[in-house]
């Protein structure tokens, strides 16, 4: 089977990694990929959004399933645009179309579709520039902190966690009324804070039946124990020692179940992947956000641990028949550590020459900002540049394995955070 990714990142790395040791897959392509996917799949220059661009890549290269790894596409209609061409709606395709891909693409969709399918999460309430007033009104009666999301996609930084009135006031009227994060911001939600511990869970759907993949717990903070600026991720952690079986059994009940039967009730035939960012308050389950594709660097952590057969899994979403297929998931613990390039969650280097050995064993190198310069070497391309995800019986082992091979790429202004899952070990008695 020709198979085509869309993304760059080192979500679509692993993917990539993933998909290229089946033997179901005959030629794989990725769009526009990276350094790192370069060196296993033929990389095409195409933006993820140019959807005539992919549509005429899938035909020239004869492509036969296409996976969606960020969401702006899928957001903004690529299943929907594939569905309507004679040739490219008989490809295989992972991902919801632009209804589904609402529970990601508007926070006030999905928080009003939490609520209509009784899914627990924070109470909220969603203004506009001309209900102003009353959203301050509604700011008057909360208790602090408070939570502001702009409704639509803000590449991560549309959620600001008030801790005075002053500062949520002011951040209302940023978003609302100077359009801080563009039009995302024309509906901002109101949203309770909850306290407790996050983690996000991946399902897997067909639009009917599903698996729950392993759970993940990343780390968004630049700084060590999670101070400083908001990333898009700086590590991640799978399994999560304190999402033991009850609580994740709570979540599939409370949680996955009722998401998927909302969907079949609102005729939405949702194929692909949710992800579901929770919070656990008191070993509760609430929901914080839904994402319509997996999270990065979760992704790192995830399909590692995922033993069966990534294509056959893929081609049994896209066939409806997910439950024909056993989902067979390695014990070992996976800890990802993601480097970063100088400056980064703000103005970032590019264009720093990389020194990258070979992963040595039980580590894995996923390329996320990387690309080949003219000369052949491997240079800086992002802020999250390069992620080492490192496996082990132990938390503590596959700790050290992530940051030992953190340690030895090389790259001017490299910066890493050394405590990704240390916070972890007071869940594990034996490993304290």
């Amino acid at each position: 089977m020709n198979i085509l990714i869309l993304g760059s990142g080192g979500r679509e790395h692993a993917f990539a990694w993933k998909i290229a040791q089946s033997k179901n897959c005959t030629n794989l392509f990725v769009a526009p990929g990276n350094a790192g996917t370069a060196q296993i799949a033929t990389n095409l220059p195409i933006g993820v959004n140019d959807f005539d661009a992919i549509g005429n890549a899938v035909k020239e290269n004869k492509i036969e399933m296409v996976i969606v790894g960020p969401e702006e596409p899928l957001v903004r209609g690529i299943v929907d645009f594939f569905k309507k061409d004679k040739v490219l709606k008989k490809i295989k395709i992972v991902g919801p179309d632009a209804s589904g891909a609402r529970l990601e693409g508007s926070k006030d969709f999905s928080k009003g579709f939490m609520q209509k399918y009784n899914i627990p999460a924070g109470a909220s309430q969603t203004f506009t520039k001309d209900t102003l007033q009353e959203g301050l009104a509604y700011l008057e009666m909360q208790t602090l902190p408070i939570v502001l999301k702009a409704d639509g996609l803000a590449a991560g930084k549309g959620v600001i966690i008030a801790e005075t009135k002053d500062e949520a006031r002011q951040a209302l009227h940023e978003m609302l009324t100077e359009a801080k994060f563009g039009d995302a911001s024309s509906k901002v939600l109101i949203e309770q804070f909850l306290t407790g511990i996050e983690l996000s869970v991946f399902v897997l759907t067909d639009g009917k039946n599903y698996k729950i993949l392993p759970e993940a717990k990343d780390y968004k903070r630049i700084g060590v124990n999670d101070k400083g600026l908001n990333t898009g991720g700086m590590g991640a952690v799978s399994p999560v020692p304190f999402a033991d079986a009850e609580f994740l059994g709570k979540v599939e009940e409370r949680v996955v179940k009722p998401t998927l039967a909302g969907l079949q009730a609102e005729g939405i035939k949702y194929v692909g992947f949710i992800f579901v960012g929770l919070m656990n308050v008191d070993g509760e389950p609430y929901v914080i956000e839904y994402n319509a594709r997996m999270g990065d660097p979760e992704t790192e952590v995830v399909l590692p641990r995922i033993k069966t057969d990534m294509v056959k899994l893929m081609k049994a979403t896209t066939d409806g028949k997910l439950d024909k297929i056993k989902l067979s998931i390695n014990p070992k613990v996976a800890i990802a550590t993601v480097s970063v390039a100088k400056g980064y969650p703000e103005e970032y280097r590019k264009g720093d020459v990389m020194t990258i050995p070979e992963a040595e064993k039980d580590t894995i190198i996923f390329h996320a900002g990387t690309k080949i310069a003219t000369d052949g070497s491997v240079e800086t391309n992002g802020g999250r540049v390069i992620v080492t995800t490192g496996m082990a019986r132990t938390l503590n082992s596959a700790r050290k394995k992530s940051q030992v091979m953190a340690k030895k790429i090389i790259f001017e202004g490299k910066y890493f955070r050394n405590d990704i899952g240390k916070d972890l070990l007071k869940y594990l008695e034996d490993e304290k």
